[in-house]
């Protein structure tokens, strides 16, 4: 019986499998098989010479911990990362909960498609845009004049060039996270809120007691899981925007691996970024799967 059972399933399910067949065959062609080509971080890599270069161990590792710069690329990469993940929480639920009290649908529906537009939004478009927009005789910089104030090279002052690196990520992607929170504020009860409102409660109330905690394990879910992009700070977004003129505050690992490995030629000391990097990121994408099991009963298998 229990072997009918099975066959049953594996007949109902082979069909979903074979759909995910493309999937699997992509991932380890791609993803996988390249996995071997990390072995040149451990030696001295010649590109004539292929993966029988000289094996030098852990040397290029403490070369990179030893330049002076990278000690800074991490903190840039951290402050970036975790300023857009605090961003990418705050402002799509902020947004979530003011456009959930807009009555016109018709209203409401159309805001929702204007701001979820820019998440299509390629960065070399977006950069492109930025450029324009904060340019010495940009828009924002003729309104400053209008009022009085020198102009602010936005892109090439190291102290304004991680603050737009910040906001324009989070304007670009809070429109998928606003959706996502609309999405669970649908699934709240509506007879908590008639409750609510024999009690006496009014909105500011209800969205305390009720419409928060309600979304909360969305909120959870959604900020466990963004630990382990910690260390991605946004390549695309950071390398058509800056200029060595902001690599004091806006140089990230990525741009950093990018320029050593591409630029330079420097195979070994890129991998062995990439190796630390890779390292790291697994070790948060575990400790944040296991948060979302604890505080939100997130399960994958």
């Amino acid at each position: 019986m229990k072997k009918k059972n099975m066959a049953e399933k594996l007949k109902r399910q082979l069909p979903l499998h074979l759909m995910l067949l493309p999937g699997v065959i992509f991932t380890f062609l791609f993803a996988y098989i390249p996995l071997y080509g990390i072995i040149i971080a451990f030696e001295d890599y010649n590109p004539l010479m292929g993966f029988s270069s000289p094996w030098v161990g852990l040397k290029h590792f403490r070369y990179v911990f030893g330049l002076p710069g990278f000690v800074n690329t991490i903190r840039n990469t951290l402050y970036i990362a975790v300023c857009k993940m605090a961003g990418g929480i705050v402002v799509p639920v902020t947004f979530a909960l003011l456009l959930n009290e807009v009555a016109n649908k018709t209203y409401k529906r159309g805001l929702q498609t204007l701001i979820y537009l820019p998440n299509f939004l390629s960065w070399v478009i977006v950069a492109g845009l930025l450029l324009d927009i904060l340019s010495a005789d940009g828009i924002v910089n003729t309104v400053l004049g209008f009022a009085g104030i020198e102009p602010i090279f936005f892109l090439g002052d190291k102290t304004w060039f991680p603050i737009v690196m910040i906001l324009s990520d989070i304007w670009k992607g809070f429109g998928f996270g606003t959706v996502v929170y609309l999405a669970a504020l649908t699934g709240i009860d509506p007879t908590l809120y008639e409750a609510a409102k024999v009690d006496g409660a009014k909105r500011w109330k209800q969205t305390l007691y009720i419409t928060l905690p309600g979304i909360a394990p969305t909120v959870i879910l959604m900020s466990v899981l963004s630990l382990g992009n910690v260390l991605n700070a946004g390549f695309d977004q950071i390398y058509n925007l800056y200029s060595p003129l902001v690599y004091e505050t806006g140089d990230i690992i990525d741009t950093f691996v990018y320029r050593l490995g591409i630029e330079q030629a420097q195979y070994s000391p890129a991998a062995a970024v990439g190796i630390f990097k890779s390292g790291v990121s697994f070790v948060l994408i575990v400790l944040a799967y296991y948060l979302a099991d604890k505080l939100a009963d997130y399960h994958i298998f």
